[in-house]
């Protein structure tokens, strides 16, 4: 899953209140990797539904308004897709990706 969660009404900077959820993320133990325009978490339906719920009750208790933005991708019952799929288009190059 990607998510980006774009707090409104606190404003310009963001940072503090993205800290706080890739704090939560972190905590699950699922893995994830933060980017610049979101972070991707990997796991199961339920438990990705379930880092979205508690994304969505920490910063809606500190923002009068908040954006979610959330792309699933299912693949089965594939779980490695953050350490593989760079890889893949990496061999495909014939040279790493920078990230």
């Amino acid at each position: 899953m990607e998510l980006t969660v774009l707090p409104l009404g606190r404003g310009v900077s963001v940072s503090s209140d993205i800290a706080d959820l890739i704090g939560l993320i972190d905590q699950s133990g699922m893995p994830y990797q933060a980017t610049a325009f979101g972070t991707l978490v990997e796991g199961t339906l339920d438990q990705l539904m379930d880092i979205v719920n508690r994304c969505h009750m920490l910063i809606r208790a500190k923002a009068p308004r908040a954006i979610f933005l959330i792309r699933l991708d299912d693949y089965a019952d594939r779980t490695d897709l953050l350490a593989t799929s760079v890889e893949h288009v990496a061999q495909h190059l014939g040279h790493s990706v920078r990230q």
